[in-house]
């Protein structure tokens, strides 16, 4: 067993009891049983499988050799990917390799088993420290991810206005619209 196996064992536990407490989670298990999901985080190298054995999940902190469906990204998109609304907004991008809809699956029962950080967090120090570690954690989430869409924002702006790389968007509009009325009139034109 690695290192990093036996520092997700807290998290399968957790993941575990979120199943054991839920009828939803444990029809979102059995849906997935004998399945694995491989998640490697790019910016990390770190990868995690996720195995649904029996009625449990089991986590190793390393690649299987043989998965069903295989996810790529950097830690911050894939924690997007797992805790966002659909069709929310996302930070970054992920990849499925496989079968998408074993990946999809897997995601619906992790956001099932995912159980309250505050809880686990009040089971080992208290509810006072849970609750502020807990706002601590959101917030520091909140900023990452208004400091990643506004520094996706400004490199756009950058790119558009300062550098002129990239077109902005009503210039390249307005050139579709000039386009366009020129073939309707060579149109015309060539209709008579």
């Amino acid at each position: 067993m690695s290192a990093f196996t036996g520092m997700l064992r807290p998290a399968e536990a957790a993941l575990n009891r979120g199943i054991e407490g839920s009828s939803t989670a444990r029809a979102a298990l059995a849906r997935v049983a004998g399945r694995t999901l491989v998640v490697e985080m790019l910016d990390t190298k770190l990868a995690i499988t996720v195995t649904a054995v029996e009625n449990r999940l089991l986590l190793a902190g390393e690649t299987a050799a043989t998965w069903d469906a295989r996810i790529k990204g950097t830690f911050f998109s894939l924690l997007s990917m797992l805790v966002g609304h659909e069709g929310g907004e996302r930070v970054g991008r992920v990849a499925i390799e496989g079968d998408a809809e074993i990946a999809r699956e897997f995601r619906e029962l992790l956001k099932l088993a995912v159980p309250d950080l505050e809880e686990e967090l009040a089971r080992q120090f208290g509810d006072v420290t849970a609750h502020q570690i807990g706002r601590a954690s959101r917030t520091a989430f909140d900023w990452g991810r208004k400091a990643i869409a506004t520094f996706g924002q400004n490199m756009s702006e950058f790119l558009q206005e300062e550098n002129r790389t990239v077109v902005p968007k009503v210039e390249l509009e307005e050139f579709a619209s000039e386009v366009d009325r020129l073939r309707e009139a060579v149109d015309r034109l060539d209709a008579r």
